[in-house]
């Protein structure tokens, strides 16, 4: 009898010494990747989410001129005082967008604003703070340091500089740095083209009432939200029934029009799972099981020149290995560079979990920040992989290596953020 202090685990428990670890299949299907040369020049706006093909110069320096940093009064270094105070007559006023013209002499000061140029024959800008301003002077002490809250021509970036690299992939913030360069349009690399299908008998559609024996198909629809995420061209095949012709006839069409083919379902070990033999005819089969729980029946390999990721049928399952292996594999086909997974944090688990060592396991969990400022997380409850609840009500992996045991309650684990990555 299982003991209450655990969650019990729910996917199969007949580890396959065979299976591949989970850091080796992402090397794997790293070593496999071609990215997508062909570009395109798009509208800045329409940049976010696209990778750059083309590496962007700043054609100017930014700030384009020596500016200050706060609200204050614009000075020359040669009056600040070492000692006791100083009192400068103000001589005018310097905004952002239009500077005090003319320049400022020995024992004078300009009134200025935060990113307004700096006057003539000034170096130092001293805080309003710091500062007193009455009947046309302004009277100040010692503190200030020659150069102080002045920000200098380029100090952002200089001309000719590098600004994002090629793979970068895009984001609000760079669409914002892009436009301050006054650069309107971008070279981005074309957008991928993913195909995808579910496979199975049980398989009926929204709308359709259930016969004995069957489910609704999620899969398509996770999928679907996960590839339109990501920005890629969506190409929904729909269902395809377990006969060896209608699935070859797919896995065929959908390699001639799409650089990746994904499909859920199919690739277990069931008498209807037909996809191993099918990828052996018509492509290249680069592994077939993960040392990993769920998501242990993941096939990759190739079909002439699409890459094709053989998800399991189980609705978490599908979602797991996406995130751990399909996403960053389509960044990475897309252009992105650096594409990798999302990073680990630690966090204390408060919810005792039971595991056997030999794989990696994903469970889901719920990350929160306790009233003392810890992090601490707890398993979303039952983890079959069927249970697509689990993954709607979780905002992180707890994420259990290979050489891990069972977890008490008040260990330190790795935990994956899902914000970012779904």
């Amino acid at each position: 009898m299982t003991s209450p202090d655990f969650i019990q685990a729910s996917c199969a428990d007949d580890y396959d010494p065979n299976s591949m670890p989970v850091d080796k299949a992402r090397r794997f299907i790293r070593d496999y990747l071609n990215p997508v040369q062909a570009t395109e020049t798009v509208d800045l706006k329409a940049a976010l989410g696209r990778v750059l093909a083309e590496a962007i110069q700043s054609p100017c320096n930014v700030p384009n001129h020596d500016n200050s940093a706060m609200d204050g009064f614009a000075v020359n270094s040669s009056d600040l005082p070492s000692e006791g105070t100083v009192t400068l007559k103000v001589i005018g006023t310097a905004f952002a967008g239009k500077p005090y013209e003319g320049p400022v002499e020995s024992g004078q000061a300009v009134r200025i604003m935060t990113g307004a140029v700096m006057p003539q024959n000034t170096d130092t800008v001293i805080m309003q703070e710091h500062a007193k301003a009455e009947n046309g002077q302004v009277t100040f002490g010692a503190g200030t340091k020659p150069g102080q809250n002045r920000r200098f021509a380029g100090e952002d970036l200089k001309l000719g500089q590098v600004v994002l690299p090629v793979g970068h992939l895009m984001r609000p913030a760079d669409i914002g740095l892009i436009a301050s360069l006054g650069i309107g349009e971008i070279k981005v690399y074309r957008r991928l083209r993913v195909a995808f299908f579910s496979t199975g008998d049980e398989l009926a559609g929204i709308g359709q009432s259930l016969e004995t024996g069957q489910v609704y198909d999620s899969n398509r629809y996770t999928i679907y939200s996960m590839l339109t995420r990501l920005g890629v061209e969506v190409i929904d095949m729909g269902v395809v029934r377990d006969d060896p012709a209608l699935l070859e006839r797919a896995l065929l069409e959908a390699s001639q029009s799409a650089d990746a083919v994904l499909s859920s379902g199919g690739v277990s070990v069931g008498e209807a799972d037909y996809m191993k033999t099918l990828l052996n005819q018509l492509g290249q089969v680069v592994f077939w099981k993960i040392a990993m729980k769920p998501g242990r029946p993941l096939a990759y390999g190739k079909i002439g020149n699409a890459h094709y990721f053989g998800l399991p049928g189980n609705p978490v399952s599908v979602m797991v290995t996406f995130y751990q292996f399909v996403r960053d594999a389509l960044l990475f086909l897309m252009g992105q560079t650096d594409a990798r997974p999302a990073p680990l944090l630690q966090a204390r688990c408060t919810t005792p979990i039971r595991k056997a060592p030999g794989r990696t396991e994903f469970q889901r969990g719920i990350l929160s920040l306790s009233e003392e400022g810890e992090w601490t997380v707890a398993v979303t409850g039952n983890q079959g992989s069927g249970i697509l609840r689990s993954m709607s009500e979780a905002n992180c992996f707890i994420v259990l290596p290979e050489s891990c045991g069972n977890v008490e309650a008040g260990s330190t684990v790795q935990v994956q953020q899902l914000e970012g990555i779904v």
